[in-house]
């Protein structure tokens, strides 16, 4: 059974219904964020770069990252509004949070103290309630929530 490693949280500042997580070392990436976004996939990927859209235009969402040594146990997909699945590969074992409004946000996200290949299991809930606060309000914080799990390739 796999065990969790690390959990930490973070804000995401979601702009134009996207946010990204990128290798915090991007100086040699070959499509930096926001170059070849794909606004119709909940979860997309370019070299050292992880694509979500949200449902909310402008607003603070709140994401949970686990790293874990396993495949962590299946969540109930019933909680959540969205789910997908990617690999990833890091560089430095860091990654920053961008938002499309503000870019790199200050937030980094430890994987691992040295790079490596990532299974990527994205959660989202609370994606009707970001688009409705988005057009009667403006802007939400914590309303939109996601759950970002992180295991290594070669389990």
């Amino acid at each position: 059974m796999a065990e969790l490693v690390r959990q930490q949280d973070v804000k995401a500042y979601v702009g134009f219904h996207a946010f990204g997580l990128q290798e915090s070392d991007d100086a040699d990436l070959p499509v930096p964020f926001p170059d070849g976004f794909d606004r119709h996939a909940f979860l997309s990927t370019h070299p050292g770069r992880l694509d979500i859209t949200s449902g909310g235009h402008t607003h603070t969402a709140t994401v949970g990252v686990e790293v874990w040594d396993g495949p962590p146990p299946r969540q109930n997909r019933a909680a959540w509004d969205e789910t997908a699945e990617a690999e990833f590969e890091s560089t430095s074992g860091q990654m920053a949070v961008w938002s499309m409004h503000t870019g790199r946000m200050d937030d980094l996200i430890t994987l691992a103290d040295s790079g490596g290949r990532w299974h990527v299991r994205v959660h989202c809930a609370g994606r009707a309630e970001a688009a409705a606060l988005s057009e009667d309000e403006g802007t939400g914080h914590g309303v939109e929530r996601y759950l970002v799990q992180f295991w290594p390739a070669t389990s």
